[in-house]
Order: C-alpha cells, then structure tokens, then sequence
C-alpha cells in the first residue's frame, strides 16, 4: 500500500511504514550510497559507503571475502542505514536494524543488480566481469528494517519539531 505525503506526517519516526513514503522509495530506488554504520572490532564506530539493493524487505550491501567489517557485523550485528540526497531541501532515509552476514561463493546476485542501478547495464556488467573470477568470495551483508526515519525539512524534520519550531531553533 503505498502512503500519500499528506498521510506520511501522521506516522511517527520509528514506524517501518514509513519505507513506502514517496522520499523512501525515491531514495531506495537512487544511486546515492548507502552509509552503513557499525561497531568495529576495536569497539569504535565507523561509517562505510556502501552500494547497496533495496529487495523491498530488505537493504542488501556486498562486500568481498576478508574485509574486516564481516567479522564485526557478525559480532555487532546492531547497525544504522543512512541513504540520503544533497538536495535543497535535503532528502533523508534513516533505517536501524541488525545485519545478517552470509557467506557467498560467488558474486552476491544483488551486487550485480546494484551495479547495474548504480553504472548503468553496460558498465555494470563490465564492473562484475573485472571481479567475477573462479574463487571469488562474497559477503551478503542484509538489514532488515527495524525502525525508519525520513526527513525533508519540509513536512518531517529533525525531532519531530514543526517548520515554525525548527526555524526558531539557535535563535536567542
């Protein structure tokens, strides 16, 4: 079912409905990266840029066998999504939830659909070509949606504040 803008306001941010939310599916449909945050080994955080597929349950990002943040989701699997456009006004899709990391013989099938989203199907298919060797390794890194934010800094802003509060906000 998809949300109309004027029914988006009434949805709390939190609410998983709110992935059906125009901004939702423009972002989910884009070629902006997704920015996946975790809690490395080490116990610090980091913020990695990532392309990714929206399945329409799930965000899926790729990375290659070895990389040092599989073993960390594994550990941590507790991360935050940000997919965003640097648009005046900006436009922002806020996703919490746990990653599942499963092992991939091969290239992860959604790494060829985001290539081909991302560079176009030519260049896609050259992209995956340059990796897709025999032995290659993968890493499906999937989130499920727990909790979804959107902000347009027009009808949703940042702590639910009205237009009229976030313009007062910083003023004496």
């Amino acid at each position: 079912m998809k949300i109309e803008e004027r029914d988006v306001a009434t949805l709390p941010q939190g609410d998983v409905r709110l992935l059906d939310s125009p901004v939702a599916r423009r972002l989910l449909a884009s070629t902006e990266l997704a920015r996946l945050a975790y809690v490395a080994a080490d116990g610090t955080p980091r913020v990695f840029p990532m392309l990714f597929h929206w399945t329409g349950t799930e965000v899926v990002m790729s990375t290659f066998a070895g990389a040092a943040k599989i073993n960390a989701l594994r550990a941590r699997p507790a991360v935050a999504i940000t997919i965003d456009a640097a648009t005046t006004p900006p436009e922002v899709l806020l996703i919490r939830g746990s990653a599942s990391v499963t092992d991939v013989a091969g290239i992860v099938p959604e790494y060829v659909l985001a290539q081909h989203r991302y560079a176009g199907p030519e260049q896609g298919a050259a992209n995956v070509a340059a990796v897709d060797h025999p032995g290659t390794r993968m890493a499906r890194i999937a989130v499920r949606p727990a909790w979804v934010g959107v902000l347009d800094f027009q009808t949703r802003l940042p702590g639910g504040a009205s237009a009229a509060d976030f313009e007062r906000r910083g003023r004496a």
